[in-house]
């Protein structure tokens, strides 16, 4: 027999995290605490944490909708991904925990990561700020040893930003240090191949959702003649069906997808994705959404089970000051698992 506590708690940045959304000072998320009551004896934990202004399910009634989902999951004894569609954080929640229940501690899947043989690189993340303050975030980041730094845009004057991406540039070239940008949707359709073909200056890798989401024939017609390779993000929100993911990366054709489980269907929904962007040649990188150790473990495990070739987004669950210990570390530009470490005293902390 499953039960399930829905535990809500609230997190707080270390310092303010400037997204397309606004600032972030805080963030609320909730636990599940799954037990198996009547046979092993066991517990996982999984993490639901729709981003505000965001997510799909940042809805009003969603406390109601998660608690109504985890009683079909107990009385069921299983997970109902078709209805759960709508609602990726929630799925990514029961997911997690019932993982975490089944393999009795949290590596989560076995791999080379969760066994701290191998660590998975990821992408130095530039917060968006004024100039000087992410003037110096870059120069952090690769003093840290990164070598794919990500810039988010579309905050200041772009004209300052372009000198930020000719700072890093006229010292690394992309052989040393590979350069992401993500503009959040930032540039008007008129005016984005423009821009674009000023940032081709700077040798980026890619770049992320250049428009607004929505616009597809727009953004088929800049994937299609982009000097920079296009990278979907908030496109993908909230289209969760199989037929409408086929509809959207058919006509646009994009470069890369970014894969969020929180956002883009919990881990099953995330896997749908990449498995039919692998059948057109369309690559992808997994990432974290601002989640807590609790989510960005989960996704962290699963992540390293795809064997990623290119820099993953994963990372952000150290910026709270309230985070729950995880034996998660940012060494260089990889983060590892350290198994032989203590593991979270989930019971403490949850009930904190």
């Amino acid at each position: 027999m499953y039960k399930i506590k829905i535990i809500p708690r609230t997190l707080h940045f270390k310092q303010p995290a400037g997204t397309s959304r606004g600032v972030y000072l805080e963030r609320k998320v909730w636990y599940l605490l799954l037990t198996d009551t009547e046979e092993t004896g066991r517990f996982g934990v999984g993490e639901c944490a729709p981003l505000p202004r965001l997510s799909c399910d940042d809805i009003p009634e969603y406390e109601t909708i998660l608690a109504r989902q985890c009683r079909i999951f107990e009385r069921e004894k299983a997970i109902d991904f078709e209805a759960l569609r709508p609602y990726p954080s929630i799925l990514f929640g029961l997911e997690t925990a019932l993982r975490h229940l089944n393999a009795g501690n949290i590596r989560l899947w076995d791999s080379a990561f969760s066994r701290g043989e191998q660590g998975i690189p990821i992408n130095g993340l530039i917060w968006m700020g004024n100039f000087d303050e992410m003037f110096q975030r870059i120069e952090e980041k690769i003093r840290a040893g990164f070598r794919c730094i990500k810039v988010k845009i579309g905050a200041i004057d772009f004209s300052k930003e372009l000198e930020l991406l000719k700072h890093i540039r006229k010292h690394f070239s992309r052989e040393v240090i590979e350069l992401r940008v993500d503009a959040n949707g930032a540039f008007t359709p008129d005016e984005a191949f423009g821009k674009l073909e000023r940032l081709a200056a700077y040798d980026l890798h890619s770049i992320e959702q250049p428009i607004r989401a929505g616009q597809y024939n727009k953004m088929a017609e800049l994937c299609a003649s982009s000097p920079i390779p296009i990278a979907l993000d908030e496109e993908l929100i909230g289209v969760n069906d199989t037929l409408h993911k086929i509809e959207l990366l058919d006509t646009i054709r994009p470069q890369y997808i970014i894969l969020k489980p929180s956002l883009h269907g919990g881990i099953r929904g995330a896997q749908e994705w990449i498995d039919l962007a692998a059948r057109r040649g369309i690559g992808f990188w997994a990432t974290s959404a601002l989640e807590s150790n609790v989510g960005l473990n989960a996704i962290a495990q699963w992540c390293a089970t795809l064997r990623p070739e290119i820099p993953q987004g994963l990372g952000t669950g150290l910026l709270f000051t309230d985070n729950i210990d995880y034996p998660l570390h940012i060494q260089g530009d990889c983060l590892w698992f350290q198994p032989q470490e203590n593991m979270p005293d989930f019971y403490k902390y949850l009930n904190q």
